[in-house]
């Protein structure tokens, strides 16, 4: 597969992505432009679109070359970052948070009200790109996610202080509320690129698992990072006891005494940034950080073996690198 230079062409593309983002919230009501302005920075590392584009360039017979990164393919791109940068801004509604990207969140800045209905206002504009699309199959698919992600987060949000949920209900809220928008954004890269059903369903597999892996490792963060680099509230899954995949290892592996100690500490204990860190050395005694850590790295392993159904090519090597990536991030 023939092609440029892969970095030049997917800046390019993921700056077409930002101005398709930009544009489609354009609006002359002026408190609404200004927080369409703030919520840019939540737009941290564009993974979704990269996927996107890359997904489709990698199934492209052109290769990486400019003309490979569609209308379509950039219209996705955005599309599924409206649609994640939506879950953020609900998502801090929920967990309280403070601050996102190193600055203060919208909730923060403007209460609950105007971020719930900011939220609502992105998803209802990425429906409104998205159906610019020729294809009706690609308004169906993020119809589709976007409820699963809702689905996911009501299901967490159902399970909150239920200190028996085990690791099969874990997966099930991380599959729903993380993994399916990154498995969609992949599946329809390849789909806009011409790609067979086989390779589609090959990448949503990609997609699926590394965004169960990335789940992990943000969870890991969020008990044992760094402020300075995350650049976001941390301890909030304990604060709000929702268990995740290290905390669930670590109660199953405790007797019954040691585990009612752990759950009193949970209960009892608001684990804020200045609390969190008294937790780890428990995890850390029960194998549950390292067991984390491994999960990801297998999960990783199993999306770059689903690659194998690509051709080689640099947009191929650059979503194995990728992959990799996400369980070394320490932000």
């Amino acid at each position: 597969m023939g092609g440029g230079d892969l970095s030049s062409v997917l800046a390019d593309g993921l700056s077409r992505v930002s101005g398709r983002f930009q544009g489609h919230l354009d609006t002359r009501v002026a408190p609404v432009a200004a927080l369409c302005r703030h919520v840019e920075r939540y737009r941290g590392k564009m993974l979704r679109p990269t996927m996107t584009l890359l997904s489709g360039m990698a199934c492209d017979p052109r290769g990486c070359v400019p003309e490979a990164v569609t209308e379509a393919l950039v219209t996705v791109g955005a599309v599924v970052e409206m649609v994640h940068v939506a879950t953020l801004v609900h998502d801090d509604v929920l967990d309280e948070a403070d601050r996102r990207r190193s600055a203060p969140t919208i909730n923060a800045l403007k209460g609950n009200e105007a971020a719930v209905m900011l939220g609502d206002y992105l998803i209802a504009r990425s429906f409104h790109l998205c159906s610019t699309l020729d294809q009706q199959r690609t308004a169906l698919r993020i119809g589709e996610v976007t409820s699963t992600v809702c689905e996911g987060e009501l299901l967490q949000l159902v399970h909150r202080g239920d200190l028996a949920l085990d690791e099969p209900l874990y997966f099930d809220i991380v599959e729903r509320k993380t993994a399916s928008l990154i498995a969609a954004a992949c599946e329809l890269g390849a789909f806009h690129a011409g790609a067979d059903s086989g390779v589609q369903k090959a990448l949503s597999e990609y997609g699926r698992l590394v965004g169960v892996a990335f789940q992990i490792q943000d969870d890991l963060l969020d008990l044992i990072g760094e402020d300075r680099l995350v650049g976001k509230s941390l301890g909030k899954d304990l604060e709000k006891q929702k268990l995740t995949l290290p905390v669930i290892h670590h109660l199953a592996s405790l007797p019954h005494s040691g585990r009612l100690e752990t759950e009193r500490l949970i209960q009892t204990r608001a684990f804020d940034n200045g609390h969190r860190h008294e937790v780890t050395p428990r995890l850390n005694a029960t194998g549950s950080i390292a067991y984390a850590r491994q999960t990801a790295t297998r999960l990783i392993e199993q999306a770059k073996a689903s690659l194998e159904a690509l051709p080689a090519s640099p947009a191929k090597n650059l979503l194995i690198t990728m992959a990799d990536a996400v369980i070394r991030r320490d932000f």
